[in-house]
């Protein structure tokens, strides 16, 4: 008898069918990675899991009973809980207020402040993240600690099965360590962990088994003593990704944004480096803290919170690619529709957004890594000059990862200067010219990428003299 166990479940959005008769049984103390491309259907069922949508047809059962959610509120009953790769938190609360929503500790008839914020601050410890203060306002905190906060709310009710989707996708370091640490004492302790992740490697080494998905259907389910990270590439992308990184090593040109302690240079990609708290993407945000003048100066701005910041999740493709660039389309008071028509079409086939007849489409419907997309076809509208990238494969499978990667070297050959900050080692030195590393708000190490490694870059990103 499984803990929980899917048998034959689909589910269609307006007569389109995105799951084919999923089946999927995990047990107790079991880490099951969910791998697929972006638009493979991973979304879809992690919202049938939650309770968030309706499947059209199948069945769920837990414990050798059937169940029917029709509610998150009846997944959290049954003891599912789920972390959303897109965050969830009230960012005007407090993390105590965030983490215990619903649950105040009471005495007589009031919330009991003093023992709320010492039960926050258990949970903090619980998930390794003790630092984070629990009376801070969560919208005050980098996305990573908000990620952090995230997973410690879904321990709250001590989950039977949890539901991680890209929990380390903002992670590095330390903070990537404790969560691995937690996986693994969930696990012990018995519960049912669904892993969610483009991070193959993390999958290889958390996973019990790996279950792969691709146009909706369960196309594999291996262990990692079994496959590697070629073999499940293989598998998501329908082909070999014999080279992840573009060829850089090219000479800069001029100058084009000298700033805040960094140069960047036409036809040059920088990354930029750091572990959490060290200011990576604040620094970002000072360079374009004025918008209107960063936009007129040919500065694009790609943040890392797509959901909050990069799109208007309502509103449909057209209008989100549309944004940056509706005033040289307008015709008087209206939208020139036509021009807009093009140019959406344009950027849809420019950057392989699917579904290709995507145009009307609300962008929350979109997977991930297509929504990224949309944010970047925003920015390119514009044609700018300097473009700054903040975590811009966070969410996305490999083999769309591989196109952004393309994208942007394109996008430097033709002289664009790229600063692209990521919490990711591998990404920071193999898709740049490059390395910043910064360590407690100053930058403290410039190294060429071609002759660096992972060592060096983390060693400066401590504060350690190299």
């Amino acid at each position: 008898m499984s803990r929980l166990e899917l048998r034959g479940v689909h589910k269609d959005f307006s007569g389109v069918e995105v799951l084919h008769g999923v089946d999927l049984s995990g047990d107790t103390g079991e880490v099951i990675g969910v791998v697929g491309a972006n638009g493979a259907g991973k979304s879809t069922l992690i919202k049938i899991l939650s309770g968030a949508l309706p499947m059209s047809q199948g069945e769920m059962w837990m414990d050798g009973e059937r169940v029917d959610l029709r509610s998150p509120h009846d997944a959290h009953d049954r003891g599912i809980r789920t972390v959303y790769q897109e965050l969830s938190l009230v960012p005007e609360l407090s993390v105590t207020e965030n983490l215990l929503m619903g649950s105040f500790p009471r005495r007589f008839g009031l919330i009991d402040w003093t023992a709320a914020h010492s039960r926050a601050q258990q949970l903090l410890d619980r998930v390794g993240f003790g630092a984070i203060n629990p009376k801070s306002k969560a919208g005050q905190l980098s996305v990573a600690r908000q990620q952090m906060v995230e997973i410690a709310k879904a321990l709250v009710s001590e989950p039977r099965v949890l539901v991680l989707d890209e929990p380390s996708a903002v992670l590095a370091g330390s903070d990537l360590a404790a969560l691995f640490a937690l996986v693994r004492q969930l696990r012990d302790s018995g519960v049912l962990v669904i892993y969610v992740s483009h991070r193959l490697v993390e999958v290889l080494e958390l996973a019990s088994s790996i279950v792969v998905i691709k146009d909706g259907r369960i196309i594999e389910t291996t262990v990692p003593q079994q496959t590697n990270e070629d073999e499940l590439i293989r598998l998501m992308a329908g082909r070999r990704l014999e080279q992840i990184y573009p060829p850089r090593r090219h000479a800069p040109g001029q100058v084009l944004l000298d700033a805040e302690g960094l140069q960047l240079r036409a036809g040059e990609i920088v990354g930029l480096f750091g572990l959490v708290g060290s200011g990576r993407s604040e620094l970002a945000h000072r360079i374009f803290r004025h918008p209107a003048k960063a936009i007129k100066d040919g500065l694009a701005f790609v943040t890392e919170d797509r959901a909050r910041s990069g799109l208007v999740l309502g509103m449909p493709v057209r209008d989100n690619i549309s944004l940056t660039t509706w005033r040289s389309n307008a015709k008087g008071p209206f939208i020139d529709a036509s021009a807009q028509r093009r140019d959406v079409a344009r950027m849809v086939e420019q950057l392989g957004i699917r579904p290709a007849n995507c145009a009307a489409m609300p962008a929350v419907h979109l997977s991930g890594g297509n929504q990224q997309k949309v944010v970047l076809a925003k920015w390119l509208l514009r044609n700018p000059r300097v473009l700054l990238l903040d975590e811009p494969t966070r969410g996305v499978d490999m083999a769309t990862r591989v196109d952004i990667y393309r994208m942007v070297d394109q996008l430097a050959r033709q002289g664009l200067a790229v600063l692209l900050i990521s919490s990711e080692l591998t990404e920071v030195i193999g898709a740049t010219d490059r390395v910043l590393v910064m360590h407690q708000g100053r930058i403290t190490g410039e190294l060429n990428s071609a002759d660096t490694g992972e060592d060096e870059v983390l060693a400066y990103a401590m504060g350690r003299n190299v």
